[in-house]
């Protein structure tokens, strides 16, 4: 968190646009709570906190019209709640979890939880095809939780709680033609607002203003390389930014891209890598292709001789791909990932699955068949690179000029002012 220390308001940073403004969850140093009587201390300093904001602005002539939160900052509804400001929860996962959640947290628990050691078990839920647990969140099918599974499920809990009470207002970073019928099976519960894809138009990619990243991007020059690659030959491997690779998990994946044969460009983080994997993986950009640390993601899966993703599957990377028109290999590990790897192979068809092994390690063999499939010229492959394309086209439409996008966003605006105009009565 930003420093406690901090109590002025005038040293606020804005770049013009936007103005950031720090807050304390009473803590400097970044950690976790460690038992419950600490959580609630860091909550009520986290609400002092925003409350003072909130205060500053009301004292200014400029009171806070909406807050716009995620699920991991559950003590935001109390705050909305205490300062009767519209409050809209954002969504950083697809419609189809959010249906999931909701009807976990509303009595389908007791037909799930008996069956989390069958992974073929099917479940419905209403107004969604059925699921079966092998493709569900992690967070619900867990034998033994993690404390941070403990820990994101109170939040879920909590934010569906808050849910019942208020008729909340929703946006997703999704759009219609992806996710028509999880966005409707949800709507009679909540105002939903699909406000995706929440990505930079592919046009705005070369613009030279500097853009946000969550790690400094490698020094290589990635993009010359692919520059001299042909059209659809590269496999792009990217496992996001949680992965901790074994020398084992390395040495698979690196064996499978050799014996493919293909140009490929794999993002690795480095830190916290053994150093017997890090000398491996420099060994290894000796032959067909390229190790960075990190990359522009959405610039290199928009490159044209990009052929395929092995992608974990987080919904930021499944929604660039599919933005980006880019056939995946999904290679899901928890939370909502294997759901996600679920929507891409079966319902939209833009992919394939591929199987872990023992210990969860994506083999050798089995990266080398899921990359012959999707960049060979089968029938399948022809279909899936087709949807692929197709789902491009759609997610353009939606953001192009008085798109879909723009009228969720409008409608959006619409019902804060209505509600603001409610509570102001």
């Amino acid at each position: 968190m930003f420093s406690s220390h901090h109590e002025s308001f005038e040293d606020i940073m804005n770049d013009g646009v936007i103005s950031y403004f720090p807050f304390s969850d009473g803590k400097d140093d970044e950690s976790w709570p460690k038992h419950s009587e600490e959580r609630m201390q860091r909550r009520e300093a986290t609400f002092k906190s925003l409350s003072a904001i909130i205060n500053h602005f009301t004292s200014s002539g400029q009171p806070i019209t909406c807050i716009v939160c995620t699920l991991s900052m559950p003590v935001v509804f109390k705050v909305a709640r205490e300062h009767r400001v519209p409050l809209a929860v954002y969504w950083i996962q697809p419609a189809t979890t959010l249906v999931t959640y909701y009807h976990y947290f509303h009595g389908y628990n007791e037909l799930i939880l008996p069956h989390i050691s069958e992974p073929t078990y099917e479940v419905s839920f209403p107004g969604l095809h059925s699921v079966k647990i092998r493709n569900m969140p992690t967070l619900l099918t867990e034998n033994k939780p993690t404390e941070v599974s403990k820990i994101i499920m109170r939040a879920l809990q909590e934010l569906f709680e808050y849910m019942d009470q208020e008729r909340p207002i929703v946006l997703v970073n999704t759009f219609a033609a992806l996710e028509d019928v999880a966005l409707n099976a949800i709507r009679p519960y909540m105002d939903v607002f699909a406000i995706g894809p929440a990505i930079p138009p592919l046009g705005a990619l070369q613009v030279s203003e500097a853009q946000i990243h969550l790690f400094k991007q490698d020094e290589k020059d990635y993009i010359e390389w692919l520059n001299i690659q042909s059209e659809r030959s590269v496999v792009y491997l990217s496992f996001g930014s949680l992965l901790t690779y074994t020398k084992r998990q390395v040495e698979e994946i690196s064996y499978g891209l050799q014996e493919c044969g293909r140009p490929y460009l794999w993002v690795v983080r480095k830190e916290g890598c053994a150093e017997e994997v890090d000398l491996f993986l420099r060994e290894l950009e000796e032959s067909n292709g390229m190790v960075v640390e990190w990359c522009d993601q959405l610039q290199v899966l928009s490159h044209p001789s990009i052929g395929c993703f092995v992608t974990h599957c987080g919904w930021n990377s499944t929604i660039e791909a599919i933005v980006a028109g880019v056939p995946m290999i999904a290679v899901p590990s928890w939370s909502d990932q294997p759901l996600n790897a679920h929507l891409v192979e079966t319902e939209w068809r833009v992919g394939v699955r591929a199987e872990r092994g023992a210990e969860g390690i994506l083999t050798k063999k089995e990266l080398v068949s899921c990359v012959e499939l999707l960049m060979g010229g089968s029938e399948k492959a022809t279909k899936i690179k087709e949807n692929a394309n197709n789902l491009k086209k759609e997610a353009q439409d939606v953001v192009g000029t008085s798109g879909l996008l723009e009228i969720s966003l409008r409608g959006f605006i619409k019902r804060i002012r209505d509600q603001e105009r409610d509570v102001n009565k």
